[in-house]
């Protein structure tokens, strides 16, 4: 375990974050120095990764590295806990939020264990709507415990809050949604066609050897099954043939834990109109090179890549899963599609390719609404508001207000 240390103050009320994975932190910018500004010392526990330094530095905010599995392993899954425990008995935090379903379920627990006060889990997507079997059931104990151990449940989209409502993982007036949704809103300026950016993408389409007359495809994510990558990869081989000038660029990497198949493998490794250009570190002049951003993913908690790409302007087309039904609205900002199914993607997908005034327009409509909605200042007030309310409320010893009797507008 490996701490990265700005100095504390803890006359402060202490917050501390926890994520599994350093790639969930990206997700998180912004979000801690606001909580530091607001009168917070904050602190995140995160695995190892390329990312915590330097997110460290520019939030400054201490960080803690503690490897934790993402998957199913119990040895390993035991001796994070154990140093979890450890952690945060050295620090003694009065509020702790974690998030992503592996630390939700071990940092849930040692935060309970070692009688935290103020415990919240960022539900930020459920991982068993797309298990089978054994593994789905394990999946669902686990949100459940990791519900459990938490006074408040923050969902990141009213689909996923649903959802998790029905399959019985909590009871809903111990959720909460922040405006729109996310667990992060988006500095839409961060992916606005800047003529900076323009000039850029412009000089990608040349290093990635893409003629300017080309229609490009965009996608931004893990490369893996469930976030639909077979369907992309069939719905453009059939649209081959209506438009032979027709890119696909992929943004992201594939996972051990759920391989492509072999056909779809071999299609990306060896298709001259596929551009594998893997992970990025500002993938912002990437969206200002798509025409079209498509996300068929099977599940989202909410997709924070199709704000990115409203922000820079490009309609989308996905797949009516959980979350990301909340970001794409049909017809004015985009096209949704059932999930896996090709034939209708390739529709939508001929709708868009083909009429660049329909794409012109949601795109327009798609910057609105980021916005408008999805602004990073309503889900950070929000978070806010609750981090006070509940150290006001077991301060005072009473009983909680339910949240969706108090967040009535957080748009401010």
């Amino acid at each position: 375990m490996r701490s990265h240390s700005n100095i504390a103050d803890r006359s402060l009320p202490r917050v501390v974050h926890v994520v599994t994975s350093d790639l969930a932190v990206v997700l998180m910018q912004g979000q801690l120095q606001f909580l530091r500004h607001k009168g917070f010392d904050v602190t995140l526990i995160s695995s190892p990764g390329k990312w915590l330094a330097t997110l460290g530095r520019t939030e400054g905010v201490q960080i803690i590295e503690l490897p934790m599995a993402r998957e199913i392993a119990p040895l390993k899954d035991l001796v994070s806990l154990w140093r979890l425990c450890r952690t945060m008995r050295a620090l003694h935090p009065d509020i702790v939020n974690v998030g992503t379903p592996k630390a939700g379920l071990l940092a849930g627990c040692a935060a309970w264990l070692t009688g935290v006060p103020c415990r919240f889990y960022t539900l930020r997507g459920l991982r068993f709507e797309t298990a089978i079997g054994m593994k789905r059931r394990l999946l669902v104990w686990a949100e459940r415990l990791a519900c459990c151990f938490a006074h408040r449940i923050i969902c990141v989209s009213q689909s996923l809050r649903e959802k998790a409502t029905a399959f019985g993982v909590v009871s809903p007036e111990r959720t909460v949604v922040f405006g729109g949704g996310s667990s992060n809103g988006v500095d839409a300026s961060r992916f606005a066609p800047t003529l900076e950016r323009t000039k850029r993408a412009a000089e990608l389409r040349l290093e990635l050897g893409v003629p300017p007359q080309a229609c490009v495809l965009g996608f931004v994510g893990r490369l893996t099954r469930d976030k639909g990558i077979p369907e992309l990869v069939e719905s453009f081989l059939r649209l081959r043939d209506q438009f032979p000038n027709l890119r696909l660029l992929l943004l992201g990497a594939t996972e051990q834990a759920d391989p492509l198949d072999d056909k779809t493998r071999r299609v990306l490794a060896t298709h001259p109109n596929i551009i594998l250009a893997g992970l990025v570190p500002d993938p912002a002049p990437y969206y200002a090179l798509m025409d079209v951003f498509v996300l068929a993913s099977h599940r989202e908690g909410l997709p924070n890549v199709v704000l990115e790409a409203y922000a820079a302007g490009k309609p989308v087309v996905a797949a009516q899963a959980t979350g990301t039904v909340d970001a794409v609205r049909h017809g004015e900002t985009g096209l949704l599609f059932p999930i896996g199914d090709v034939a209708a993607l390739v529709h939508c997908l001929q709708r868009l390719v083909g009429d660049k005034g329909l794409a012109k327009t949601f795109g327009a409509a798609a910057q609105e609404l980021v916005k408008r909605e999805f602004r990073q200042e309503i889900v950070w007030n929000g978070l806010l508001e609750e981090y006070r309310l509940i150290l006001q409320t077991k301060r005072s010893s009473r009983s909680f207000v339910p949240a969706t009797q108090r967040v009535a507008n957080l748009d401010r």
